[in-house]
């Protein structure tokens, strides 16, 4: 049986969603990933803890429309005004994924007045990737 974890300190009068806002972050880093059926926005401090996120299906696009630029562009916009009332300032870009809304949730980022280091692609790429399985038939 696992032995119970000691809780150092009591939360019961401290109200988690005043913890949340009070986090002042100037600099952070912005995670798009951009599928063909969806892109998602993920705002981070720069230790990785999330602050902010959305996608194109919480934005209310559903079906093949989550995959369209306008979509991504919303998601970008809905994600990124959350963290510039928090006052964040400066942001990297890290871009994933071959959909069709990287440009666009980009150029969203762009226009809101975060001043961006850098843009970076992180897309994965197979350095010729798994064996492929063996044919079923001869």
């Amino acid at each position: 049986m696992a032995k119970a974890i000691p809780r150092i300190g009591s939360r019961k009068n401290a109200r988690i969603s005043s913890r949340k806002n009070a986090r002042r972050i100037p600099k952070g880093v912005i995670h798009v990933q951009a599928s063909f059926n969806n892109t998602i926005v993920t705002v981070t401090d720069v230790r990785g803890r999330v602050v902010s996120w959305s996608s194109a299906g919480t934005c209310g696009f559903r079906g093949t429309r989550r995959g369209t630029p306008f979509a991504a562009q919303t998601a970008a916009g809905n994600a990124i005004r959350t963290v510039v009332d928090q006052g964040m300032q400066r942001a990297e870009v890290m871009i994933k994924g071959p959909g069709l809304g990287r440009d666009a949730a980009l150029r969203a980022i762009r226009r809101s007045g975060i001043l961006l280091t850098f843009v970076r692609d992180v897309t994965p790429m197979p350095h010729n990737g798994c064996r492929p399985p063996k044919k079923r038939r001869v």
